[in-house]
Formats: structure tokens, C-alpha cells, sequence
């Protein structure tokens, strides 16, 4: 993957990349050219360009990360662990009784409740993300299924289904057809 691939970037990638910056100005500090070092760390030449533009201005300190683009999150690393603890214990110990799966309309609840600040169903989904959380699709499976019938089914009863039907049973459906009397 070259640099310029992919979207939003987390803190590792931020700094894998900040790595190759810094890669750049030990190159510029040898005298290798910009286009060179586009091609040694495999960026674009206009990148490598910049770069040694923010290099002689300010040293390898200007190539430093500036950190995450855009606003700050709205839960600070303090809370979203308060947040984990809260979500670890489950869905009916904040009071949700019946179904125990975390929907965003409930941790968005649950912000609310905990740090009596009103967020949005996307800023929900991003702490989740920035907590580890994947979205999950639950199994929806009827009470009265019969594990044992479905593989003694599969095994024994689908392969018989599945065979195709014998050379001599195909013919011809054609009224004009000589096989046909």
C-alpha cells in the first residue's frame, strides 16, 4: 500500500507514518533529492516535495504527527474506560431486562445517564469502535430446534437430494421430436 491509501488513520497508523516522515528528513539531511526519496520510501513525489519544505523550515520536528483530523471526541479516555466497565457488566445491570444485547440507542442511554451529556447515535458507534466493539448480528434460532435431526439430515438425507437425476430419465419434452410416438 502506498501512503496516500486509505482513509482514517488510527494511532498506530499515525505513527508508522509519522516513521516514514522521519525516514524522509534523515534523506534530505544526506542531500537526497525529493524525487528520490518519493521513490526510496514509495510516496508521491508532491508528499516528499512538502515534506522537504516543512524539513528546511522547521527540522525533522515539523514532520511530526499532528494527531487525529477533525474535533475532539466527546468522551475523553477516562470515560470511555468508565464506559467499558459499564458495558462489560451488561446490558440489565444498567436496567435492561429481556433482551441482553447493547444497541446503540441504549449506550447512547447510557452516556446520557452516566456522563449527563446528550450524543448522537454516530458518536455512540464511534466510542464503541475507539472501546474495540464490533457490530454483531445476533442468531435468531427457533427454541424447539433439533441439533442431532439437522446433522443426521445433512449427512445422510441431503447427499440422496443432491444427486442428479439418471441419464435415462432425461428425454424430450418436443412434440416433433423422432424419439417421441
Amino acid at each position: 500500500m502506498r501512503y496516500g491509501d486509505g482513509g482514517g488513520l488510527n494511532q498506530a497508523q499515525r505513527e508508522r507514518r509519522e516513521q516514514v516522515r522521519w525516514q524522509a528528513a534523515g534523506l534530505f539531511a544526506a542531500g537526497v533529492p525529493a524525487p528520490r526519496v518519493a521513490k526510496i520510501l514509495e510516496v508521491s513525489e508532491k508528499s516528499a516535495y512538502q515534506w522537504r519544505r516543512a524539513w528546511a523550515a522547521g527540522g525533522t520536528a515539523a514532520l511530526a504527527s499532528k494527531g487525529a483530523s477533525g474535533p475532539d471526541p466527546k468522551l475523553s479516555d477516562a470515560q470511555l474506560q468508565r464506559l467499558r466497565e459499564r458495558l462489560d457488566a451488561g446490558p440489565a445491570a444498567a436496567g435492561h431486562s429481556g433482551d441482553q444485547r447493547w444497541t446503540l440507542a441504549r449506550v447512547v442511554a447510557l452516556i446520557a445517564t452516566m456522563f449527563h451529556l446528550r450524543v448522537g447515535i454516530t458518536t455512540a458507534w464511534q466510542a464503541m469502535q475507539r472501546l474495540g466493539y464490533t457490530a454483531q448480528m445476533p442468531v435468531h434460532r427457533a427454541a424447539e430446534r433439533d441439533e442431532d435431526a439437522i446433522a443426521h439430515w445433512r449427512r445422510y438425507r441431503w447427499p440422496a437430494l443432491k444427486e442428479s437425476p439418471r441419464e435415462a430419465a432425461r428425454g424430450s419434452v418436443s412434440p416433433t421430436s423422432a424419439g417421441r410416438h
